[in-house]
């Protein structure tokens, strides 16, 4: 959570509506306020100075009361995610390369050998096999930086490609404040090449609608997709067609984040054009952009709207296609967790149980190392109709 604690209480409120991905419409109608009423309490033009308004607030986002006035401690999570974000910003925070020192003596890694190491660093990350990830970012981007430094034009790709990966995974563990650090460095590394631009532009979505940015979230999206998309869709190659569907979807998860559902919609009907003609099983930019991948974020808008019954529809039709299987193990596993919580919404137990149980299982660290997996895990394991299994892994994992 890095320095929440000592954010002003909207800002908290703000912080803890996303990590519950409720939009503020939602949030709103769970307090029987209006939507303008919640946006001015997070942006701190509103005071929040009644207890009863506090306990209300932090029985919607199930939080203590304690974490919205100030004596929260830092989300549970293991020694070893802490080291290994502590690493990741000492990585960061270098800056030998641009000041002409660099740390060590160790010599460029060729752009071929540099590619090949940030691809099996992705591969680790789509098995969801985050420990290794975190072991490996640090090193990775300095052996990026050295290689840009020494070959700046094929040393481009590389390097944001490791600013990429860092920020996905520091997004899945919830820091998004060091995530946008790495997405900004990726960003104005990728400046001048508009498929770099784009790729980089996924993360940079996804750190703004973890800061509940949703309407700047869209826009920056939906600026970065027609950047990108061909002149004519019909000729457009598969791997232009994925990274402007993805950040479609991208800016149709920001709308409805914002609680606008037409607008999701008809975005997600775009990409889902864009998603036939590239057809699944493909994974061009990392995106494993197809049919099916248009299909869950109908599920994940759902689920942003409200709309949990709609959610569980659409969860059935997805799951029944043949791309479902093809999707990496990361991709899966962090779907059911929405899936769990619409669910969740409808008062079914069981059934978030069973999801979430297919997503330990699809990708352990999923639940592991999230901290919104976590939120989830512990939501259905105090349910008493819960089976025992979610008991014992949310009393493995200390969550209660």
């Amino acid at each position: 959570m890095g320095s929440i604690e000592l954010l002003p209480v909207g800002r908290r409120v703000a912080y803890w509506r996303a990590r519950r991905k409720l939009s503020q419409q939602v949030f709103a109608d769970r307090l029987g306020k209006s939507k303008s009423w919640v946006d001015k309490v997070e942006r701190g033009v509103r005071a929040l100075d009644r207890l009863s308004t506090l306990q209300e607030i932090a029985r919607v986002l199930r939080i203590d009361t304690a974490v919205l006035v100030g004596r929260d401690v830092a989300p549970v999570g293991s020694a070893g995610r802490v080291e290994g974000v502590d690493r990741i910003r000492a990585a960061l925070s270098r800056y030998d390369i641009p000041l002409g020192k660099p740390a060590d003596c160790g010599l460029a890694v060729p752009v071929d050998r540099m590619l090949r190491d940030v691809a099996y660093a992705w591969t680790a990350f789509q098995y969801a096999r985050y420990p290794q990830v975190l072991d490996l970012v640090p090193d990775l981007l300095t052996r990026a930086q050295r290689t840009h430094a020494d070959t700046p034009v094929s040393g481009r790709v590389p390097l944001v490609e490791a600013y990429r990966i860092t920020a996905a995974l520091l997004i899945k563990l919830g820091d998004a404040e060091l995530a946008w650090l790495a997405v900004d460095r990726a960003m104005l590394a990728a400046t001048g090449d508009r498929e770099l631009v784009a790729a980089a532009a996924v993360q940079l979505g996804q750190v703004l609608r973890a800061f509940g940015r949703a309407r700047e979230a869209k826009s920056v999206m939906l600026a970065a997709a027609y950047r990108i998309a061909p002149p004519v869709i019909e000729h457009g190659v598969p791997a232009e067609l994925s990274m402007c569907g993805t950040l479609l979807i991208q800016a149709a998860l920001a709308a409805a984040q914002d609680g606008n559902e037409a607008t999701a919609g008809e975005l997600l009907d775009e990409a889902a054009g864009m998603g036939e003609r590239v057809g699944d099983g493909r994974d061009h930019h990392r995106t494993g952009f197809g049919p099916t991948a248009v299909d869950l974020a109908r599920v994940a808008a759902a689920v942003e709207v409200g709309d949990a019954r709609g959610a569980i529809v659409w969860h059935e039709k997805a799951t029944s296609r043949a791309g479902w299987r093809w999707l990496p193990a990361e991709h899966r596993a962090a779907y059911l967790l929405d899936v769990a919580r619409a669910y969740l919404n409808v008062g079914d137990a069981g059934n978030a149980a069973r999801v979430l149980t297919e997503a330990e299982r699809t990708a352990p660290a999923e639940i592991t190392y999230r901290p919104v997996a976590r939120d989830v895990l512990a939501e259905v394991a105090r349910d008493p109709r819960a089976p025992t299994t979610i008991a014992q892994l949310a009393a493995t994992l200390g969550v209660g």
